[in-house]
């Protein structure tokens, strides 16, 4: 069950400063949930997760025939023995043997910013171009780490020669963003439109009309063969080759390839004009050509752009206002999630449950074609993480001090670790009794009423309380719960209200360091003050059985304890500690639960005021494992051939002249009854 309103009073009890400063994490949530793109320790995961998104999502194509790709390849510049800048004849050459193919328009990603020999046939054959022809430009001022002021100068210069004809100035900017190109570049009135625009405008296509103040995410797509690239791609040296395309079936061969299409012309080479895209860290070979290099050349980056107009895909972009509820509708949710009490088998599936959700949603909108550029997916889960971290925080220290006040409390009767699970779940002691198997140890300390009456009062309750203090350090430290205080009687159990695999274990040694405790409380009160009495010794008695256990009493005063014969047993069999001259005493029920090999069998009684035989086991881990198996067989054997067994308790019994407790186990043995038990009749 969601207690989303105790989870809400908690709050409200944290103080103002407590909750001032809530409000202030709340509000750095906010921030992170909608700002990831833009703070420094963010933005780098944030465009890397894009980068996966696109690449995740990118569209499978068969090749584009819409576009065509010409392009200056490593090979062409070897032939030519001329590198840079790219060789302006065969270009010529190219443009008048494309000119008549019937192409829609032609792109040339190649900036014309110093001067080559064949810059007049260029010019010529430009101002003769009967299809358009759009011709690379830029500023320094758009980008000013590729061109320089002298160079700005003739590429002007050699653009104004060609007013009045079909060639036209374009853009060939892109949005290198943070070193990627992943989207539109921004619209600039100081330079012609990018050369997609300027190309598709040339050519009268509607397409162009939707893009024209378009500045969101540049759409990618994967070729879905490897050997053929999303654009067809022609070395420029078949279109430059006078004497091959003057063939006739070669020329025709060649137009077929380019009637009907964009042609952009530029460079595809090694280390010259390539650009980075969210493809490139997944993607080794992303050039037309097959050049093995994670960056594309940018004239496939203007092909994108044509086709994206020509697929009208227009990617849609969630506003600034959008991001905003969606950030406020994160930190809401850690912040409610925080307020709910729950379970951690249902808390820890809700929470992963919102965090995927953060992280899927970017993915999903990007597969409905949602432009995702800028939208946080890193953000909202540090934010949830931030927002929920300090309403816990502040819930947490709104109870710390009823919290510290109720684990000092129980603590006093429950292990820590109890007290802790309690504290966290109440209804562990909900004011009803039910039926538990548990661990009893009861202990007394002998005479120590006797002796009450010969000291002062003061001096009883010191000794009491520091006797009863050592005592009950035990019984938590080994994880019992302390039942009563009986004078100096010390009544505890263990396997409720938590019961756990190695209680048996752990209360039986209890009740041995309970007795060790006793003697060292011996040997204190002895050194503290001679003129004192002497201290008697503790004596144990541990049984296990069935009780009724639960919180007794009533709404405004209730003992949790535990009731049954369980409980008397135990009392009893410390009593008997006294005429079985032993200090601890446990019942074979106990012993063969608490998984210790520590026992030695001390015969069959019937305890004062019982009817039923009790099967004896006194701890003993310092007796030879030789003598524990003689003794065994013994006492068992007492009630079949009772000769026989006092024979070898005798033998046993011999060779410890100072173990009271065996001396008075081969006494009683001579006084059983049938089923090998022996009365006790005095406490």
């Amino acid at each position: 069950m969601f207690r989303l309103a105790a989870g809400w009073r908690r709050l409200r009890g944290a103080g103002q400063q407590r909750l001032a400063l809530t409000a202030i994490l709340l509000l750095a949530a906010l921030l992170l949930a909608r700002l990831s793109w833009f703070t420094y320790f963010t933005n780098e995961a944030e465009r890397s997760l894009y980068d996966f998104r696109s690449f995740f999502n990118a569209e499978l194509v068969e090749q584009d025939q819409r576009v065509a790709l010409v392009v200056y390849t490593d090979q062409t510049l070897i032939a030519l023995q001329k590198r840079s800048p790219l060789d302006r004849g065969m270009l010529a050459r190219a443009l008048r043997n494309i000119d008549g193919m019937g192409a829609k328009a032609i792109g040339i990603d190649i900036l014309f910013d110093q001067p080559q020999a064949e810059d007049e046939d260029l010019i010529t054959t430009l101002r003769a171009m009967r299809t358009p022809v759009s011709v690379g430009y830029t500023t320094t001022e758009a980008n000013a780490l590729d061109i320089i002021h002298e160079q700005q100068a003739y590429l002007d210069g050699f653009l104004a020669r060609l007013e009045g004809s079909n060639a036209r100035a374009a853009s060939v900017k892109v949005s290198d963003s943070a070193g990627v190109v992943r989207t539109w570049p921004e619209l600039d009135d100081s330079i012609p439109p990018l050369i997609g625009r300027s190309m598709l405008a040339a050519a009268a296509d509607p397409a162009e009309r939707a893009f024209r103040d378009y500045e969101g995410a540049l759409r990618y797509r994967m070729p879905a063969l490897l050997d053929r690239p999303v654009f067809p791609s022609f070395d420029i040296d078949i279109f430059a080759n006078d004497e091959l395309l003057a063939m006739p079936e070669v020329r025709a061969q060649f137009a077929n390839q380019i009637a009907g299409r964009y042609v952009l012309i530029g460079g595809d080479i090694i280390g010259i004009d390539r650009v980075l895209t969210p493809f490139s860290t997944f993607d080794d070979d992303t050039s037309a050509s097959g050049v093995t290099d994670p960056r594309p050349p940018g004239i496939e980056v203007h092909a994108a752009t044509i086709a994206q107009m020509l697929d009208g895909v227009k990617m849609p972009k969630p506003s600034g206002a959008v991001l905003w509820v969606y950030a406020a509708l994160v930190v809401l949710s850690a912040a409610l999630t925080a307020l709910l009490e729950m379970r951690s088998l249902r808390f820890i599936p809700l929470m992963l449950g919102q965090l995927a959700l953060f992280i899927g949603l970017p993915f999903f909108l990007q597969a409905q074609g949602v432009d995702t550029y800028g939208f946080p997916a890193i953000g909202p889960i540090l934010g949830w993480v931030l927002a929920f971290s300090a309403v816990v925080a502040a819930a947490r220290a709104a109870t710390a001090t009823e919290r510290q006040f109720a684990r000092g409390a129980l603590g006093k009767y429950l292990p820590r670790e109890m007290a802790q699970q309690i504290i966290d779940n109440p209804e562990l002691l909900a004011l009803h009794g039910e039926k538990k198997e548990i661990f009893v140890v009861f202990s007394d300390l002998e005479g120590f009423t006797k002796m009450s009456h010969a000291i002062a009062p003061e001096m009883v309750a010191k000794l009491l309380n520091r006797y009863l203090e050592m005592l009950s350090q035990v019984v938590l430290d080994h994880g019992g719960v302390i039942d009563k205080f009986v004078g100096d009687a010390v009544v505890a159990f263990w396997g409720a209200p938590i019961a756990k695999p190695d209680d048996g274990m752990r209360a039986a040694k209890a009740g041995y360091a309970i007795w060790q405790a006793g003697e060292a409380f011996r040997a204190e009160v002895a050194a503290m003050d001679e003129t004192l009495p002497k201290i008697g010794k503790t004596r144990v008695g541990l049984h296990w059985g069935e009780a009724v256990v639960g919180n007794f009493g009533g709404d405004t005063r209730i003992q949790y304890t535990a009731l049954g014969d369980s409980m008397n047993t135990a009392a009893r069999l410390e009593s008997a500690n006294k005429a079985l001259q032993t200090s601890v005493m446990a019942s074979r029920e106990f012993a063969e639960r608490s998984g210790l090999d520590w026992w030695r069998a001390m015969g069959r009684v019937v305890l004062s005021g019982r009817s039923q035989p009790v099967d004896l086991m006194e701890p003993a881990p310092d007796f030879p494992e030789a003598d524990r198996a003689a003794l065994a067989q013994a006492v068992a054997m007492l009630a079949q051939d009772q000769a026989e067994a006092l024979e070898r308790l005798a033998e046993i019994a011999a060779r410890y002249p100072q173990d009271t407790g065996l001396a008075a186990l081969l006494e009683r043995s001579r006084d059983i009854d049938a089923s090998g038990a022996h009365v006790l009749t005095s406490k």
